[in-house]
């Protein structure tokens, strides 16, 4: 059985720590590699680094920090940003990179999916998803950071993800993201329900009792947030160590 894992995000834009509430609201919060200095000190059980500005600027991803955070740690990271092709995943992996998200690509060409799987192992796939909720108990998957419509619903896509190679998928709440009013456990658990591959959750977290909720009552087997960790007094250890008073199965 797997330890539930939680794993802070940075979100980077031209090089920069920034965060967002619902894909919007920018705001500069500090350096990624000093940022990741700090996570590794806390012993996290990994990063996940996401360049939001890779793909609507068609740039290539940040090697650079990357590069850095793998001379200067040994905490394995994920990372992702304007992946399109096949050289561009292996190029992010050479850098130091333990795993690669994929997101808008991957909805628009799902066999890129494949391609890397086949290449890389599914063990190294992470498939984001990004939804907003549309109705009652209804959802759509949006790209582009959250700027285009797909028509896709996020557990069906989630499932078409693990059959194209997906080891892993990351939902985000668009609605919840940044707003540290808690996690969509709905939107958790359709996903949860959908496919047999761990599931990463995200968008929302605001306090360590909510990274309990989206385990325990949504079926989560990874959680991820930022704004907890920039903007109050937690830390990934204070949280880790409510997570495990509540009876998750934790790493020390």
């Amino acid at each position: 059985m797997l330890k539930t894992r939680l794993i802070p995000i940075l979100l980077l834009k031209n090089g920069r720590m920034v965060k967002t509430i619902q894909f919007d609201k920018l705001r500069d919060v500090g350096h990624p590699v000093k940022a990741a200095m700090v996570y590794d000190a806390q012993n996290v059980d990994e990063l996940i680094f996401l360049d939001i500005t890779a793909t609507e600027e068609n740039r290539s991803t940040f090697f650079d920090v990357i590069q850095q955070v793998t001379e200067e740690s040994f905490m394995p990271f994920t990372a992702g940003g304007g992946l399109r092709t096949v050289d561009d995943i292996r190029a992010l992996l050479n850098a130091g990179a333990d795993k690669v998200t994929l997101n808008t690509e991957a909805v628009r060409r799902p066999e890129f999916i494949t391609e890397a799987a086949d290449r890389f192992g599914n063990q190294c796939i992470v498939v984001s998803i990004d939804a907003r909720r549309v109705g009652y108990k209804k959802y759509e998957v949006y790209i582009n950071r959250g700027r285009e419509a797909t028509g896709l619903n996020p557990a069906a896509w989630a499932q078409q993800a693990v059959l194209h190679g997906a080891g892993e998928i990351m939902i985000t709440s668009i609605d919840h993201e940044g707003t540290m009013e808690g996690f969509d456990l709905e939107l958790i658990q359709q996903v949860t329900s959908a496919v047999a591959v761990p599931v990463i959750a995200h968008g929302g977290a605001g306090t360590p009792e909510h990274f309990v909720e989206a385990v325990r009552d949504a079926g989560a087997h990874a959680v991820a947030a930022a704004s907890i960790f920039h903007f109050t007094d937690q830390n990934p250890i204070k949280a880790r160590a409510h997570m495990k008073r509540a009876g998750l199965d934790v790493r020390r």
